[in-house]
């Protein structure tokens, strides 16, 4: 066994030098600082106490650098997994009681469980089902709910909800209650922070600030709104005027946890537990090829989920909260120059310090200011660029989309990624079952052969060749019988018939079936039946069974090849090259 393949440090730790340490240690100084008020942030979106999220941004990142493989990959909470843990366990036990950080943990661990075996089992395939346009959908609505469930905070009111409807009636049935210090706490956090990301980058570039360090500046604006908020709140008492803060947050190392062993709240947990595990994979996956892919360089999904799946358990025994790989940290990481993982360690150490000296600044932290750092960052995620291009590109993709969407807003995000695994599926089945057929003929004077209703191309009263572009399997093999046989009943003078087959990588039982039955009712027609172009692994497949030796006809090598053969045998009998008009 390669122990490099799961331990990748070992094969960039050996060539660590002090210059790409010192580039390390920058990028994570700036993700430390973002990641602070993230990490309390999200923790109280998930209904956890703030130390948590500090918690999930130590031990997971520590780990993910001896098993992740990408070099910008910044792990921790994130919102959208904040939110599917609050729903998740909070269906089961109050956020409000003690047993629901037991069961937070516990989600954690077989979160991390769940990605760890996918990865030894090299299960990261699995994850494809999910099309990109369900899952832009989800995040999107996603998004939405998450914007939506901060405004209580803005507002200083208490209300609860997982759903688009049931939170704006909360919301409006909680208004008279609202505290008027809050709001303006709030709003005016919002509103510093929607511009500083709208107008300041733009504006430092205008005055000759490079890119990178104006876009750095504009995505530190968070730490400085809780440096100002945090000041106003002590100095002017406004906890006396009813605005909520973060209050003490306990010092020290993260304590160790065990999960429950309890086997029913196991079973209640598992299908949450998985949904977090796909949807935190895809999106991590996501982040770390894209940024990959700007250094040529790439990462392992198999290796990926084993790294975010230790990160996982090292979350939960830490007292922690599900973690994967966060897009607005991993891209400041990147810019900021981090070269390794090493990154991601140096970024912990830093969270340590805060968690371990400095978390009697963070007593009087408004949680309006968190709240609207959580509106801000989840506004990104609305992508409604996604929409509209999938709108135009593809109205079975955008359906999907769209149902996805409202399924989430309606029912909450349990609900809406069940429906987008179903519709995922669903819309890949749909497709495959019917195939892309065309009747091909020859393009004049060259080996190559086209749809007949698309070119002008030669073809024949007594030859027909059908190309099939889709795999065969049980799905659609009743499909290309059905087909096969409208198109012979339309030819009385057919006497050969070919399968192109160069598109076709799988020939399952059920279409081996299908082939079978092709041929024997063309046998009873008078008419042969042959193939054409037919890969290597599928003739394998083929020759086991002993298909070759009963198919009528013959099985050719190129489309071109069979024509050739097909053609000259008929001049035996007539002439009757036709040429198609488009």
């Amino acid at each position: 066994m390669n122990i490099k393949k799961y331990l990748p440090i070992l094969k960039w730790l050996p060539n660590y030098r002090l210059a790409t340490f010192n580039q390390d240690l920058l990028a994570a100084m700036i993700v430390t600082v973002m990641l602070v008020p993230q990490s309390l942030a999200y923790a109280m979106l998930a209904g956890l106490p703030p130390e948590v999220g500090l918690y999930a941004s130590i031990a997971p990142l520590l780990i993910y650098t001896v098993f992740g493989t990408s070099s910008a990959l910044s792990v921790g909470p994130v919102a959208v997994i904040a939110l599917m843990t609050m729903t998740t366990a909070g269906n089961i036990v109050s956020p409000e009681g003690e047993a629901y950080l037991t069961t937070v943990i516990l989600l954690t661990f077989m979160s991390g469980i769940m990605l760890t075996l996918m990865g030894l089992f090299r299960l990261g395939f699995l994850t494809n089902f999910l099309s990109h346009p369900v899952i832009s959908g989800f995040i999107t609505a996603s998004a939405v709910i998450i914007a939506v469930s901060q405004f209580k905070h803005l507002l200083g009111v208490s209300v609860s909800g997982h759903s688009l409807p049931g939170l704006l009636v909360a919301l409006a049935q909680a208004l008279p209650e609202m505290n008027l210090t809050t709001l303006l706490m709030g709003s005016g956090t919002l509103l510093f922070l929607y511009a500083t990301r709208r107008w300041l980058g733009p504006l430092l570039t205008g005055l000759g600030v490079s890119r990178a360090i104006a876009g750095s500046v504009g995505r530190l604006a968070p730490i400085l709104a809780v440096l100002v908020t945090t000041w106003l709140t002590a100095q002017f008492a406004l906890i006396e005027r009813g605005v909520a803060i973060v209050g003490e947050v306990p010092a020290g190392l993260p304590p160790l946890a065990l999960p429950s062993t309890d086997v029913s709240l196991w079973q209640q947990l598992w299908v949450g537990a998985l949904l977090i595990s796909i949807v935190g994979f895809v999106e991590s996956v996501s982040v770390g090829q894209t940024l990959a892919a700007k250094r040529r360089e790439r990462i392992d999904p198999d290796q990926e989920l084993i790294g975010l799946g230790c990160a996982n358990l090292g979350s939960a025994v830490s007292t922690g909260m599900p973690v994967t790989g966060g897009f607005s940290r991993s891209v400041v990481n990147f810019d900021a120059g981090a070269r390794t993982p090493a990154a991601g360690a140096l970024t912990a150490l830093g969270i340590l310090v805060v968690i371990l000296w400095l978390t009697p600044l963070l007593r009087t932290l408004p949680i309006a200011t968190l709240a609207a750092t959580i509106i801000i960052a989840v506004l990104s995620l609305i992508d409604v660029h996604a929409i509209k291009h999938t709108w135009r590109y593809s109205k079975a993709d955008f359906s999907a989309m769209l149902l996805t969407v409202v399924i989430t807003l309606l029912q909450g995000v349990e609900a809406g990624i069940l429906a987008g695994v179903g519709l995922s599926l669903a819309l890949h089945i749909y497709r495959t079952s019917r195939p892309h057929t065309a009747v091909v003929g020859r393009v004049a004077g060259s080996e190559h052969f086209r749809n007949i209703e698309r070119h002008t191309v030669e073809t024949s009263a007594n030859l027909l060749i059908m190309r099939v572009d889709e795999s065969l399997y049980f799905a659609n093999a009743r499909y290309l019988e059905d087909q096969i046989q409208t198109l012979v009943s339309q030819r009385p003078k057919l006497e050969h018939l070919v399968i192109s087959c160069q598109a076709v990588n799988l020939i399952d039982a059920s279409a081996l079936d299908s082939l079978e039955s092709i041929n024997l009712r063309l046998m009873d027609t008078g008419i042969k039946f042959h193939l054409a172009e037919v890969k290597g692994p599928v003739m394998d497949r083929l020759d086991k069974v002993g298909f070759p030796q009963r198919l009528s006809g013959e099985i050719f090598i190129s489309t071109f090849a069979a024509w050739q053969h097909l053609k000259a045998a008929s001049k035996n009998h007539h002439d009757d090259l036709e040429v198609s008009e488009i």
